[in-house]
């Protein structure tokens, strides 16, 4: 599979700054019924998004602005905790998300995330308490310096496994580089007798 590499992304944020937003929270189970990636990001975070009756709720910081403008999640610690769902991921990234910063991401939802072209980051508690106090801010992510840039030239920097890292620049996930290998494979195949 393949998704829009990454690189470089600024955008403004949206702050959910709850603490241990799990993943029946960010897509609930009567929408797991679906094997296709397509069409989830309505239904991320559904129960906070609508009333009963199924109406957008007007305080919901989700729907005030733009998705497309805002590709930044930062979320309070712990999140992605519960099941190991990877509906969460596909769902955060269809409403339009390509980063989630949190001080602490839950490890089974990190693996499906960075398989599914999101990108965790984890920073800090005092980038993480800056960032969740000043919702909207311009924020620049790039993955290749590991870099977190925010205010007036404040930075943090972050870790991601060097293969994951290597998928998300490209733009493939695990299958699609060993895909993109297959000359190479089969170059050191027909070598040998």
């Amino acid at each position: 599979m393949s998704f829009e590499p990454f690189a470089v992304i600024t955008s403004n944020t949206i702050v959910l700054a709850q603490n241990n937003i799990d993943t029946d929270q960010i897509i609930p189970a009567r929408f797991l019924t679906t094997t296709s990636k397509d069409g989830l990001g309505k239904s991320v975070f559904y129960d906070w998004r609508y009333d009963a009756q199924g109406n957008l709720r007007p305080d919901s910081v989700l729907d005030a602005v733009p998705a497309q403008t805002h590709k930044i999640l930062v979320a309070g610690a712990n999140f992605g905790c519960g099941s190991s769902r990877e509906h969460a991921p596909w769902a955060l990234s269809d409403f339009g998300f390509r980063v989630v910063i949190s001080s602490d991401i839950a490890d089974i939802f990190k693996s499906n995330a960075l398989k599914n072209g999101l990108l965790p980051v984890e920073i800090d508690d005092a980038t993480h308490a800056a960032l969740l106090a000043t919702p909207g801010q311009q924020v620049t992510v790039d993955l290749e310096t590991q870099t977190v840039v925010y205010g007036e030239n404040q930075q943090a920097s972050f870790t991601v496994e060097p293969f994951a890292r290597r998928c998300l620049l490209d733009g493939v996930d695990p299958l699609g580089h060993l895909l993109n290998q297959m000359d190479n494979i089969q170059q050191y195949e027909s070598a040998r007798p």
